[in-house]
This record gives C-alpha cells, structure tokens and sequence, in this order.
C-alpha cells in the first residue's frame, strides 16, 4: 500500500465507525491524518477507535441533526485546531420496493440521512475551510444516483442529489483552495447488505462488468487520494469506482 501524504492533516469521517467510512479512516491514518470518526452508533464507534490507535477521536453524532453536528464540529476544533478534510460517508439504503409501495416516512428517512445530512455537514465546516483557505471534501455518491437502481429509489434519488449538491458546492468555492469531489461506487460488501434483499444484491452484481463487488479499500484509496493537497485541479467532479458499470 502506498502512503498518500495526508502528514498533519485533520480529517472529520462521517460514517466512520464501520464498512467504507472505516476502512477510508485507516488508510488516512496510515497515511499520517489525525482523524475524527462521526457515527452515531456508540458501541462500533469504541471498537473502531481501537483499531486506529492512539492520536484520534470519535464523536457520537446523528448527521441530521445540526446542532450536533455544530458540537461534533467545534469539539474536533478543540482536540485537533485545525480541519483539512471532511469525508461523508454516513448513509442508510431503505427499503428495496416499488415507487407504488414505498412508505413516505421510509422515503424521508433515507433523504434526510443520505442527502440532508451530507448539506449539513458540508454547511458546517465549509466555514472553517474557507477561514484557513484550505480543504478538501469528499461525499460518497454512488452508481445508483447515475442509473436509478429499480427498487431502490429513495437510495438513487439521494445519491443524485449527493452527485448535484457537489457539484453546485464546487462551483461555489472554485476560487478558493477548497475542492470538493464525489465517488459514486457500484455496490460494496458492507453491513449494508444487512438492508437489502437478496434479489438487489444479484441484481447490483449482474451490473458490474468486472464481475465482482469493489472492496471497502478500494474505495478509501481514491477517497484518501481525493483529500490530499494533490488533488488541486479536480473540484465538482465525480469519480467512478463501479467497476466498470458506469457509462458516464
């Protein structure tokens, strides 16, 4: 594994305490990134903390709630005094139905979680980029928000908008040395795979040319790459990990 030069460096990961947002989490601290895990789940949070080690953080936080966020926010600035990297990868899947089946209230909860709580985060430390003029965000989109996977649509409708929101920021921060990217991945084996039918889950994989699902480092090491001072010309963009799925 080569090391990416994140040397002290400040990273916020939200859904960071397991599956793609950990596995992001190593390789930044491998990579000399002081980190700070946002996830609400305390009991993953603690055994996640454990296996980076000493000289990080975590902070139990739900990502739709902005007033934890402003303290989760402020509590990194205390530890670390400093955030260079922001990392949203907090995300939930919702239910694998029809558009004429799917519960509004099932539908909400995968928009505010997956799309609200990225505008949030984002809202909340853009700020402090642009006080240090420097930054680097990253929101973790997917293929679905390209395509529109059948029975996923509260998870492709968030992912969309995740894909426009980054769009949209970096446009508005291109004259500062703040860029802000997105990774749209075909499907993962995650604890995610926990929501899904196993109808969705044959299906997402009779997708990807390269017959096989991504892995988790895979994707923490286009991400790592993304929030590194390197990446300097690429603001707004979005980054294929679907294994050759995508067709754009």
């Amino acid at each position: 594994m080569n090391r990416l030069d994140l040397e002290g460096r400040c990273a916020v990961i939200t859904g960071g305490a397991a599956g793609i947002g950990l596995a992001i989490a190593q390789r930044m601290a491998a990579s000399g990134a002081r980190v700070s895990l946002w996830d609400r789940d305390v009991h993953a949070l603690t055994a996640a903390a454990a296996r980076l080690g000493p000289g990080h953080e975590q902070q139990a936080i739900d990502v739709t709630s902005e007033d934890e966020i402003a303290a989760a926010r402020d509590a990194t600035l205390a530890r670390f005094n400093r955030i260079d990297a922001l990392v949203c990868s907090a995300g939930i899947t919702g239910p694998n139905l029809t558009v004429a089946d799917y519960p509004l209230a099932a539908w909400q909860q995968v928009l505010e979680t997956n799309l609200t709580g990225v505008f949030l985060c984002n809202r909340a430390l853009v700020p402090v980029m642009r006080a240090a003029n420097y930054g680097r965000i990253v929101n973790v989109a997917s293929v679905a928000g390209k395509e529109g996977n059948p029975n996923a649509s509260a998870y492709s409708a968030s992912k969309a908008g995740v894909i426009a929101l980054t769009k949209s920021l970096g446009k508005e921060l291109a004259n500062t040395n703040i860029r802000v990217n997105c990774v749209t991945p075909a499907a993962v084996r995650t604890g995610m795979f926990a929501q899904m039918t196993q109808q969705h889950i044959d299906f997402m994989l009779s997708k990807i040319p390269l017959g096989r699902f991504g892995t988790v480092e895979e994707i923490a090491a286009m991400v790592t790459w993304l929030a590194t001072e390197e990446c300097s010309f690429s603001t707004g963009a979005v980054f294929d990990l679907s294994g050759g799925r995508a067709t754009y």
